[in-house]
């Protein structure tokens, strides 16, 4: 992300809370962070949508950026996952109204797409900062899992009104707790010689499934980069 493009997200974030994730936010943004309308639209070329998206890209990596500082080694691999959504979501609260305003936007249907672009992004961020190097098809299983386990915690913490969350972190833990029962299931299915066999198809085509690159190409026409 450039120095412009954050300028511009800082200076949203106060307006945001009034005219949401809006033309006026982005307008107004880029009056206060002193861009041109030219750079603007080169620096978000949909306008406030975009804004919208790169403050949850921000966030995605302030949170890999705090799991890289923090010694998970002593915690079991459930409870990393617990403090990786957990951290998110602390992150998420320094701007409540704004990451509100950021679910209605994409929750409608002409943005349905960027939500879950940026949901899935945020699972990719967590189990990528944790270590997952699959790339077959559970590099696919493991973030849809986890997108599911995000959205919900994230809709329940928003209108969480207990001391210190503690209820949105009791519900984290159940749909954790949930996602291994599904995973102690998949275990006794490899594990059960019938199965095996009957699942033995299904599991060849799977077995031929791979994850994307990791090498997005940076030289695309309309890229704009920071003159700063």
């Amino acid at each position: 992300m450039t120095p412009l493009q954050s300028r511009m997200i800082d200076a949203a974030l106060p307006h945001v809370a009034f005219d949401g994730w809006s033309p006026a936010t982005f307008r107004r943004a880029a009056e206060d962070a002193e861009v041109t309308p030219a750079q603007a639209r080169a620096a978000f070329p949909r306008g406030a949508i975009d804004l919208a998206l790169a403050f949850h890209r921000r966030n995605d990596d302030a949170l890999v950026e705090r799991l890289q500082g923090d010694d998970l080694s002593a915690l079991r691999f459930r409870d990393r996952i617990a403090r990786a959504v957990r951290l998110r979501l602390e992150i998420a609260g320094e701007h409540q109204e704004a990451v509100r305003r950021g679910v209605t936007l994409m929750s409608l249907p002409n943005h349905a797409a960027d939500g879950t672009r940026a949901l899935w992004g945020t699972a990719d961020a967590i189990w990528t900062a944790l270590g997952d190097t699959s790339r077959d098809v559970s590099w696919y299983t493991k973030r849809a899992t986890l997108a599911g386990v995000y959205s919900a915690t994230l809709l329940y913490w928003l209108g969480d009104k207990s001391e210190d969350r503690r209820e949105s972190w009791g519900f984290l833990d159940r749909r954790i707790d949930d996602v291994m029962q599904i995973e102690k299931v998949k275990a006794s299915v490899r594990d059960n010689p019938v199965l095996s066999r009957l699942m033995a198809g299904p599991n060849l085509i799977l077995g031929r499934i791979r994850a994307p690159a990791r090498s997005p190409r940076t030289d695309m026409p309309g890229r704009w980069d920071d003159p700063d």
